[in-house]
């Protein structure tokens, strides 16, 4: 399950789990957004209850894109006890994005 992550509920979202945690910083005017969106959803369901998947919209939390210096996207950043252990940037392939997501499992 994907789940909105915003300014007003990423602490609990990030620092209440003891999940690794994928967000998906996103638009609704960015195209390459859209094909990283159907890899992500894959992901959600093939990882439900290993990770948590949250998206972030840049337009309406702009608190959370800047405290992640996020200038591009999509930024997919990989968090694990609320530390930043990856991070990606642009249109890629499902196969990339799991990659690194092994690395925080």
């Amino acid at each position: 399950m994907i789940q909105e992550i915003t300014d007003l509920n990423f602490e609990e979202i990030i620092f209440n789990n003891s999940r690794p945690v994928v967000i998906d910083f996103w638009a609704r005017w960015c195209g390459p957004c859209k094909s990283v969106t159907a890899a992500i959803e894959v992901i959600a369901k093939e990882y439900d209850g290993q990770v948590v998947i949250g998206k972030v919209d840049v337009d309406t939390n702009p608190k959370l894109t800047s405290k992640f210096g996020v200038r591009n996207m999509p930024t997919i950043l990989y968090l694990k006890d609320g530390e930043v252990m990856g991070k990606h940037v642009g249109s890629t392939s499902k196969m990339v994005l799991e990659e690194k997501l092994k690395l925080i499992l």
